[in-house]
Order: C-alpha cells, then sequence, then structure tokens
C-alpha cells in the first residue's frame, strides 16, 4: 500500500490548445445521445451547491449558479441531485410534485439564455433512505434503546452480577448511559453500536421495516413520474442516481443480502434498478435521454468491484440507457465518526476520499484514477455490442487528459466537477485558444469540507484577489465568501 504523501502531489502539467488545435480535437467534436446532438464531448456532472428553499424549490441563487455553467458551454450540464420523493430534505432541489415545476422551468430557461442554446441540461434524481445524526448518550438510551432478555444476559456475564436478569427497563438504560464504550460493545448489538456511535440510517436490508420492504414496488413509480416532470419542465435528458452511499446503490452492492428476489446474486441486485430503468422509459418515451451515474467501484470492505460494474453496465445498456456515468466510492460503510449533533458523512472514509480524492491522497495524486474503471465498463460494453457512450470523471484537469481519453477510446465523454467549478469557463477557453488564463483547481477540497458542513459551496479560488465588497457582489449567508465565480469574456 502507497503512504500518503506529506507534501501534496505537484498538478499535472498543462499545455492547452490553439484554437486550430482545438477545432481538430475529439474533445470538441459533436456526439449523439439517443437522438439528441451534444455539441461537443465535455461534461460538467452533479453537484450540490445548497441553494435551493428548505422546502426544495429553485432560488435565485440556484438560477445564478446552473446560468453561470452554462455561460462556459459544456456540452452537458447536470443538475443537481434532486429528490424524487415529496419529503423535507433540506436546501436541495426537488421533484416530487407539481408544484416544483415552474421553477424547474425557469431554471432550463436560465440555462438555455446563458448557454444560447448550445449546452444540453440534464437533471439527476435520486432516492435516498432515512439517515439521523448522532445523538447524545443519554438520548441514544432514553429514547430509542429497548432493554432486551439478551442485553440482561449480557450485562449479567460482564459483571458477574446476576440481579441484571430482573433489572427494569429504567435501570438499564441508565446504567448503560453512564458507561464506557467497553461495556456498550460487550452488551449491545453491533446495530444498535453503530446507531449510538453514527447515528441511525435505514439500510436496503432493513426488510423488517415495512417501508424498507416495499421499495421494490414504489421506488420503480416514484422515478418514472420524476424523470416525466423533468421532461415536462423542459430538461434535455434524465440521469438516474445509482451511485454512491444512496438507495439504489445500496441495492447494486455486494453487501445488498436481500432475499426477496431483489438482493443477492448480481441479477438479483440489478432488478431493482433495471425495473426503474424501464418505468422511467416508459414514461419518458423512445425519444428522450436516459442514462445513469453508478459506481465502477464501492471501496468497501464486501463491496462490488470493476467486475461486477461491468456487468451491470451491459444490463443497463441493454436495457437502453442513453449514456453511464461512471463514480467510484462515497459510502455510508466506513465514513468518519460523525460529532455528536452531525450526521454520518459518505466522503469521510477511504471509499470517500476515493470518490474526491485530493493531491494528498497518495504518490499518484487525484489525476485519472477513475479513468480505468470507466474504460472497464465501456471495454465490457462494446464487447456485448452496444454501442452506449461511457462519461469517465476524476481529477480531470488538462487538455492532453481529456483528449487522451477520448483519442484511447477509454471513454466517449470527459466530465469535471472540481475544475469546472474552479473555473466553469474552462472548456471554452480551450476551444477558443485561451488556456492560459485558466484558473486551476488545485485539488484540496475546499468545497467538499463547504458541503460536508451543508454550507453553500463555492471556490476558495473565486475570492482570490477580488474585492468582496465591490457592489453588486453576492456573498455566501455568512458574507465572507463570493457567491459565483468572477465573469469572463473571450477575448476576439
Amino acid at each position: 500500500m502507497t503512504s500518503r504523501p506529506r507534501k501534496p502531489v505537484p498538478l499535472p502539467e498543462a499545455r492547452w490548445p490553439t484554437a486550430e488545435e482545438a477545432r481538430g480535437a475529439r474533445l470538441f467534436t459533436p456526439a449523439t445521445l439517443r437522438t439528441l446532438t451534444v455539441h461537443e464531448r465535455t461534461w460538467v456532472p452533479a453537484m450540490v451547491p445548497w441553494r435551493a428553499t428548505e422546502d426544495g424549490q429553485v432560488t435565485p441563487d440556484n438560477l445564478d449558479w446552473y446560468g453561470r455553467f452554462a455561460r462556459g458551454r459544456p456540452g452537458v450540464l447536470v443538475a443537481e441531485a434532486t429528490g424524487i420523493r415529496d419529503v423535507r430534505s433540506g436546501p436541495l432541489l426537488r421533484i416530487g410534485d407539481e408544484r416544483f415545476l415552474p421553477g424547474l422551468r425557469d431554471l432550463v430557461a436560465r440555462v438555455r439564455e446563458e448557454s444560447e442554446g448550445r449546452t444540453r441540461f440534464f437533471i439527476q434524481i435520486i432516492d435516498f433512505l432515512t439517515v439521523r445524526r448522532r445523538p447524545e448518550t443519554e438520548t441514544f438510551f432514553s429514547r430509542y434503546w429497548k432493554p432486551g432478555a439478551a442485553h440482561r444476559e449480557r450485562l449479567a456475564a460482564l459483571d458477574d452480577d446476576e440481579a441484571w436478569l430482573s433489572a427494569d427497563d429504567q435501570g438499564m438504560r441508565a446504567h448503560l448511559a453512564a458507561a464506557e464504550r467497553e461495556t456498550w460493545a460487550a452488551v449491545l448489538e453491533p446495530r444498535e453500536l453503530r446507531d449510538l456511535e453514527y447515528g441511525y440510517r435505514d439500510e436496503v436490508n432493513d426488510v423488517h421495516l415495512p417501508h424498507v420492504a416495499e421499495l421494490p414496488t414504489v421506488l420503480p413509480g416514484l422515478f418514472a413520474d420524476a424523470a416525466a416532470r423533468a421532461r415536462e419542465a423542459g430538461f434535455d435528458g434524465v440521469e438516474l442516481h445509482f451511485a454512491h452511499a444512496y438507495t439504489m446503490a445500496s441495492f447494486l452492492s455486494r453487501t445488498n443480502r436481500r432475499e426477496d428476489g431483489y438482493g443477492g446474486s448480481r441479477a438479483g441486485r440489478a432488478r431493482l434498478p433495471l425495473e426503474v430503468i424501464e418505468a422511467a422509459r416508459a414514461k419518458v418515451g423512445d425519444d428522450y435521454v436516459l442514462g445513469c451515474r453508478y459506481l465502477g467501484d464501492e471501496v468497501i470492505a464486501g463491496g462490488s468491484r470493476v467486475d461486477d460494474a461491468a456487468w451491470y453496465g451491459v444490463q443497463f445498456a441493454q436495457a437502453g440507457l442513453d449514456f453511464l456515468s461512471v463514480s467510484k466510492g462515497g459510502k455510508f460503510d466506513d465514513a468518519k465518526q460523525p460529532r455528536v449533533g452531525h450526521a454520518v458523512y459518505p466522503y469521510t472514509g477511504p471509499s470517500g476520499h476515493e470518490c474526491m480524492p485530493t493531491v494528498r491522497i497518495d504518490a499518484d495524486g487525484p489525476f485519472g484514477r477513475n479513468v480505468p474503471l470507466a474504460a472497464r465498463v465501456r471495454g465490457a460494453v462494446r464487447e456485448a455490442g452496444h454501442a452506449t457512450p461511457v462519461v469517465a470523471a476524476g481529477g480531470l484537469c488538462t487538455f492532453e487528459q481529456a483528449e487522451g481519453i477520448l483519442q484511447r477510446e477509454e471513454a466517449d465523454f470527459v466530465a469535471s466537477a472540481r475544475q469546472s467549478l474552479a473555473d466553469p469557463d474552462w472548456f471554452l477557453k480551450m476551444r477558443t485558444g485561451q488556456g492560459e488564463s485558466i484558473r486551476r483547481c488545485t485539488f484540496t477540497n475546499y468545497c467538499e469540507g463547504l458541503d460536508q458542513m451543508h454550507k453553500q459551496v463555492t471556490c476558495k479560488l473565486w475570492d482570490k484577489d477580488f474585492d468582496k465588497d465591490a457592489p453588486c457582489t453576492p456573498l455566501s449567508w455568512d458574507g465572507r465568501r463570493r457567491l459565483l465565480p468572477p465573469d469572463w469574456e473571450p477575448q476576439t
């Protein structure tokens, strides 16, 4: 295993193309997704900016955020993970009811206007299970924990005191609330200890819970209805969120042990995602773009690996998806323990570090480390006779990286989140031969730290050499950060 370097890995050297070179580059050639022409093979994947209202409605800040990315004219821009249920989920966009359509239509119109119709605008739709904040110890034992016979037996054996066998619930709760972790580990069930130390969360294996057991019955309709609303709102396509720590990725995971036909084997784990695809396709029609983002590797013990991802990719292509966007990691399973009062965050453990690697991850750095996953998926899909485009992402930040991926046929589109956040105009600057003015991401994850705290996501580079007191400059809620990147006008 490579040890983490003491110093950050330097950014890869970048040689930016002239305008003439860019015109001959595959990166800036058009591609087709079903019936939709995409003007170039550049892609800005979904990022959560924390700018919606608390009830999921589009705000002026959302319009400005997506409008600013559209001004850089990427081939595809994907709106943030948008909830398919009409449930409280904080300042994240939602699409679980007709009342969200007016705001989403405004969002589409803004992207059309700012990109002059050049950028194709997709929306990522997601389902997530219940995740609660880590409780105070006393609160956990007094409100959430239920003593049982097995607990009494373990505590009696641990203390060598049979009086615990007949102890009342209140006495058990009070004793364990005042105990040390060694006692908790000996007395509690593993799941109870996790709920105490990390906060409660549902798992797809919790089939004893009716709302979890019924997910295969409920989710295809919810995803299909959300996809239909997306088309009605004017989005060019829908990206089904099958990645990271959320519901659909959990069904695809090798850790899915359900015995109801929706877990266990690869075919069982893929069954619900395939039923979601079928239901969504039936609702949006055969002339509309439908793709997914899923994991090339979960990077957790007992999790799915690239062999699984390649097999899933073939099934998804056979089912008629129009693109496969490949990601990595980002799981709850190995996340860092949260502070009391905070929820577990899936990008803090080893799998999370692989999902959003920094320049300190290891001696290889974050640059293009996910490309082999996309290439493996693409190879399997092509070998099976499908031409479904594959999107590669992860630390892609130079022209030579992007063009090389396409020339070697490792992927069909090149996606960049953090570099696009640092400079939403970077694709346009490359295409017009003005790459020397690109503001380069340093991959320190300042942005990810804000996301973890549920603060409006910005880039530290936006504030460099900038007067935050200048008039008409939108600032973050705390007034300390620029809310949008600086403007840029191409030289003619």
